[in-house]
């Protein structure tokens, strides 16, 4: 197993370019599927190497209820400085577990208060319920079936055109199910803090994502664009919100990058050789990541299983 079974807590580490880059030259829908992707992989494969290590320090503890022989001079050996290699992982795993589990429990909680808000919402046939309030917000609440809710006082700040490209960015949101790539990349920025900035740029480029899924909805760029800046002028979180979808993002890049063209959707060719290259290096380093996990698992298995007396 050796040194393998380390990288994978430091090869998050390999996808930190493509994480800056990806939402300034790829398409939001791409950049979103491909960091969301690459963070869950990453993230498993440490969570993965850091339960093997467990595993190895706490065969060391005195009165472990493991078999004895898995703390035999041959299983030690598998591992560089496993003792103290293996009790730190101890307290790192159980951190990690904690860390998740709060993310895990406040995302229910925010689900089981979105479900009992829908419950209280006048139903609609469009899927938008106009509160009367003299708040102004605009969120979206995921659920079967989701719901945009919007404020008269949010709908008397924008224009016709605006309003129609508010509530398409709201439903972007619902029908591309952008909770789930926030709640994965959350979950791995916790399992490993070298990932914070992944779930940094998903944050944003779901935005993005729901930024041009109302401007091909609407054909109307420029309206989104100000829809999105007034909203964020005027809004104010409603308390049933969930917090992932009801953040507005780095707005004036969000305005900027809808005055511009519409992005290529294509990943191949790169637009430039610096996004190739981080692209090349991400890969890279999940393809080890991966590969080292499966190896000291294995490894770790063979030899827990040769220890163990049938």
């Amino acid at each position: 197993m050796g040194v393998f079974v380390y990288l994978p807590l430091v090869l998050p580490l390999t996808a930190l370019p493509i994480a800056r880059l990806a939402e300034q030259h790829l398409h939001p829908r791409s950049a979103t599927r491909l960091l969301a992707a690459v963070g869950t992989t990453l993230a498993l494969c440490s969570t993965v190497c850091l339960a093997l290590l467990m595993v190895v320090g706490t065969a060391q503890l005195p009165g472990n209820p493991l078999p004895d022989g898995w703390s035999d001079p041959e299983v030690r050996a598998a591992v560089p400085y496993e003792e103290k290699a293996g009790i730190v992982a101890i307290g790192v795993l159980a951190a990690v577990v904690v860390a998740c589990g709060s993310a895990v429990h406040h995302h229910v909680r925010q689900r089981v208060r979105a479900a009992r808000a829908l419950r209280s919402l006048p139903e609609q046939p469009s899927g938008v319920a106009v509160l009367p309030d003299p708040e102004p917000y605009a969120y979206a609440l995921p659920g079967s079936p989701g719901r945009v809710v919007v404020s008269t006082a949010m709908m008397e700040c924008l224009t016709a055109r605006e309003r129609r490209a508010l509530v398409a960015h709201e439903r972007a949101h619902l029908t591309a199910r952008h909770h789930r790539h926030l709640l994965a990349t959350q979950l791995a920025a916790r399992a490993n803090p070298f990932l914070l900035p992944l779930r940094t740029a998903v944050a944003y480029s779901t935005e993005r994502w729901a930024d041009e899924a109302a401007a091909q909805a609407t054909g109307d760029r420029r309206a989104v664009a100000g829809a999105v800046g007034k909203a964020a002028l005027f809004a104010h979180r409603s308390p049933d919100a969930l917090p992932a979808l009801a953040a507005v993002g780095p707005i004036p890049r969000r305005v900027a990058a809808l005055l511009d063209p519409v992005p290529p959707t294509r990943l191949w060719p790169p637009s430039s050789a610096h996004v190739a290259f981080a692209g090349l290096v991400a890969t890279v380093g999940t393809t080890m990541s991966a590969l080292s996990s499966l190896n000291a698992t294995v490894t770790l298995v063979r030899i827990l299983h040769a220890a163990t007396p049938l």
